[in-house]
């Protein structure tokens, strides 16, 4: 009993040599958080944009990084990626710490309010700064809460973190990069709107439609319809994407209107069910319509 008790506390005080990027239940975020050390302690980053909702109630030791702080008008376009020096500036105001493990976590369980994709947002910008270790709560606040595990209204601010600055920008695109790689056979675009925002049946956008050849997959397609914070069985999800002709042969380029829809769906597809080659365009439709000289189209596409 006691070796099982020497190696019980190991795997927990050893969490950050296991590094990955997935999704972790609940109990096992709550196990983490409670059973570490002050050392090894993952670093917990509340990342809903509402900042009342922190204050009415979340995870202990939780950091809150309001997601859009990351992000600003650049050129008149809005909702940019802040550019690196301030980027490093800010993760490291939240305690971002390369090389230790992140529980990113937000609310927002009914459509069309679903913060999951501040989530993966958050994500994937500490991806991109090197951040090896992250972990999505599956299910956000709403399933932690309904599995009667504690919330806090006490403040948490992290020790200042260890960002130097990117160091993965493979992960994202430009937009020269999706125009130059959809001309390659072997490359798919995938866009993670809505349907009717796809084929431009909106209010929202300056232009209309999608880029050219990309194929319409809706994120929350993924997400179970009682919490839209939590993913669907990995095997019926796999289904849905190789019907739509998302399979794992291509090099995969999503975007959606902002990039939050987009980082979804590229953390499902490239961390959840294994695809090896995919990359999120970082400026995404808002930043495509604004130029004017890019052609645009409404008719819907099939791979």
């Amino acid at each position: 009993m006691k070796a099982i008790g020497l190696l019980l506390l190991w795997t927990i005080l050893s969490v950050d040599a296991i590094a990955e990027i997935t999704v972790i239940s609940p109990q096992e975020a709550h196990q983490l958080i409670t059973q570490s050390t002050t050392e090894n302690r993952p670093i917990v980053i509340d990342t809903r944009g509402g900042y009342k909702d922190y204050f009415r109630g979340h995870i202990p030791k939780a950091h809150h990084l309001n997601f859009d702080t990351l992000r600003g008008t650049d050129l008149g376009v809005p909702v940019q990626y802040l550019p690196e020096d301030i980027t490093t500036v800010l993760l490291n105001r939240a305690g971002v710490q390369p090389g230790k493990t992140h529980i990113v976590y937000a609310t927002g369980d009914k459509l069309p309010n679903d913060e999951i994709l501040s989530t993966s947002m958050v994500a994937y910008v500490l991806e991109k700064y090197g951040v090896t270790d992250i972990r999505i709560v599956d299910g956000g606040l709403a399933s932690w809460q309904k599995e009667s595990l504690p919330v806090t209204q006490e403040y948490f601010g992290n020790p200042i973190g260890t960002v130097k600055g990117v160091t993965q920008p493979e992960i994202g695109a430009t937009v020269q990069e999706v125009l130059e790689a959809k001309k390659q056979d072997n490359v798919l675009v995938v866009d993670a709107r809505p349907y009717n925002e796809y084929i431009g049946d909106d209010d929202v956008w300056l232009r209309k439609g999608h880029i050219p050849g990309a194929i319409s997959f809706h994120w929350a397609k993924l997400m179970e319809t009682d919490n839209t914070h939590k993913f669907k069985a990995l095997d019926k999800n796999v289904l849905e994407l190789e019907k739509a002709g998302i399979t794992k042969e291509k090099e995969i380029i999503v975007y959606c209107g902002t990039s939050r829809e987009g980082s979804l769906l590229r953390f499902y597809l490239k961390h959840v069910a294994g695809y090896p080659r995919v990359r999120l365009y970082e400026g995404s439709w808002k930043e495509y319509a604004s130029m004017k000289d890019l052609p645009a189209e409404v008719k819907p596409n099939a791979k």
